[in-house]
């Protein structure tokens, strides 16, 4: 997706204005994740936990050989898991029970060659937290909201370096 951005800017001394459009690409591919932390089916709810906190993650894809077969979610892990509250020789550990029995099986997943705001309004339609990225059927990544949220930082960024400064207005109230 191509998004046309038309900027207007007040050049000092002349007060000349002058237009300038930027082609801003923003895609799937651009912006999705594709150093994937994958689990198998037959991991424990433990071990992804481990990864989700050493790699600062909270979406892990399910992979069996190369098929995504399910996602397991931070909210899984902690929906799954026993309370420590618990007294010990009662509860249930997280190394007792599998992925497979925890993870989603029904994953919504986005093509690599989608529109962008199409993923983002299905994420937030939907209200969950990532999509993994299939081409051709193969997962090549995942995008997340909070992805998107690094999008939205972009292009707020972008605006404040466009927009005048009070100076290029002179004695004009801009407040």
């Amino acid at each position: 997706m191509t998004v046309r951005v038309a900027v207007t800017r007040l050049d000092g001394g002349n007060k000349k204005r002058r237009k300038k459009e930027e082609n801003l690409m923003f895609s799937i591919e651009a912006i999705m994740s594709t150093n994937l932390i994958t689990v198998a089916p037959d991991a424990t709810l433990a071990e992804a936990r481990a990864l989700m906190h050493d790699n600062r993650i909270h979406h892990i894809p399910v992979v069996d050989g190369d098929q995504l077969v399910g996602l397991v979610t931070l909210t899984n892990v902690l929906a799954a898991t026993d309370s420590f509250l618990r007294e010990d020789d009662n509860r249930i550990h997280a190394n007792d029970i599998g992925i497979a029995d925890a993870m989603v099986t029904d994953v919504a997943t986005v093509d690599v060659n989608a529109s962008l705001r199409h993923a983002a309004l299905f994420l937030e339609k939907h209200k969950i937290g990532c999509l993994p990225v299939l081409d051709n059927g193969t997962l090549v990544g995942i995008i997340t909201d909070t992805d998107f949220v690094a999008v939205a930082i972009n292009l707020l960024e972008q605006i404040e370096e466009t927009e005048p400064v009070a100076e290029d207005y002179g004695d004009v109230d801009v407040a």
